[in-house]
């Protein structure tokens, strides 16, 4: 899995049972070069020559993938290995316009590795009539749903996302806002640091509330789900143009406490919006170790336990990789990947394309 943080490779060894069973036997992370995170950034907006230079990053991600399989099975056969299940990395995502774009080779992965590779698992999805996102509710049900409590998984990535599990009815899940995306891009451009270290950097602003409601003005929090963001939503040049508008001058370290805020109010929001019957919220992804994040979620639910996935046996870190093992089983198994009532999908879809070892 490399996701919109665009800070690297999570790589995970899996073993998956017919009745949802995980058992997670392995990890790696492989960081992105700098070189090729600045390529994959500067692809999310036109250029020139866009083609042939999202084509080369494909090529360069797909030998990323491979070194990142061959250390997490150093010491494991490779034949004991049904198949990789490879994200690859978000350039576009545009449902409105009927297309998604996840660039990684996947044949050359399979050549590399002589495995199986399945990719591009949204595409059917959106071809469906669906958001192509958020994919991961699927295996948050099989996998950390409780029968008797209702729960909430809450992956902050770049985008934030929420899986609802209700004791009794329909598993719903959508993309509430920005997570970590605007965040690390502030700190990089003042400080030159990839991300806030347990939010210390945000701890020691203090919220703007002029900024703060700007922000939470964005057009695409009032929309229902189903939904999904990316950086065609929350990028700096939004951040910008509302900084500008406000006509004052705001200490680098208090844009980044209204930022945080702005996170953990949009994600709270929504949980008290449409999960409001929730007893217990998990949080996965890079967000969960966030500690003023977290300490935020905690002051906006109230009476809710707001923890990690770590409390239910998976660390936070790998859970977004397990789900994409997770749905390369479901299609080599000839399985849907999807939730209709996620995605809003006319129906439930086998996702992905499988290139054979």
């Amino acid at each position: 899995m490399s996701g919109t943080s665009l800070d690297g490779v999570d790589a995970v060894l899996a073993e998956l049972g017919a009745a949802g069973q995980t058992r997670l036997l392995c990890t790696h992370y492989l960081p992105y070069p700098d070189s090729l995170r600045a390529q994959l950034l500067a692809l999310h907006s036109p250029q020139p020559d866009e083609l042939h230079l999202a084509a080369l990053a494909a090529n360069e991600l797909a030998r990323l993938y491979g070194d990142a399989v061959r250390a997490l099975l150093k010491d494991i056969p490779a034949a004991s290995v049904r198949a990789i299940g490879c994200h690859g990395q978000t350039l576009r995502h545009r449902p409105a316009d009927g297309y998604t774009l996840q660039i990684g080779n996947a044949a050359l992965l399979a050549e590399l590795t002589g495995l199986t590779v399945v990719a591009d698992f949204r595409s059917r999805d959106i071809a469906a009539g669906g958001q192509g996102a958020p994919l991961v509710p699927a295996f948050h049900a099989q996998a950390l749903g409780h029968p008797s409590i209702h729960r909430v998984i809450a992956n902050i990535g770049g985008i934030a996302n929420i899986t609802d599990l209700p004791v009794n009815g329909a598993v719903r899940g959508w993309d509430t806002g920005p997570g970590n995306m605007l965040l690390d891009a502030w700190i990089t451009r003042h400080l030159d640091a990839r991300f806030d270290r347990d939010g210390a950097w945000a701890a020691s602003g203090a919220v703007h509330s002029g900024l703060l409601a700007a922000l939470t003005q964005h057009a695409y929090l009032q929309h229902p789900p189903p939904k999904s963001a990316g950086r065609e939503q929350f990028n700096l040049d939004w951040l910008d143009a509302l900084l500008s508008s406000l006509n004052e001058t705001i200490a680098p370290a208090n844009v980044q406490a209204s930022l945080l805020e702005f996170t953990a109010l949009s994600l709270a929001d929504a949980v008290k919006r449409d999960c409001s019957d929730a007893q217990e919220l998990y949080v996965c992804g890079g967000g969960a170790h966030n500690a003023a994040l977290m300490q935020r979620l905690h002051t906006h639910l109230p009476g809710m336990r707001v923890a990690t996935t770590a409390a239910l046996g998976i660390d936070p870190d790998w859970v977004e990789a397990l789900a994409f093992a997770w749905l390369a089983r479901q299609t080599l198994h000839h399985q849907p990947g999807n939730i209709p009532g996620v995605t809003g999908a006319r129906g439930g879809r086998i996702l992905g394309a499988i290139y054979p070892a």
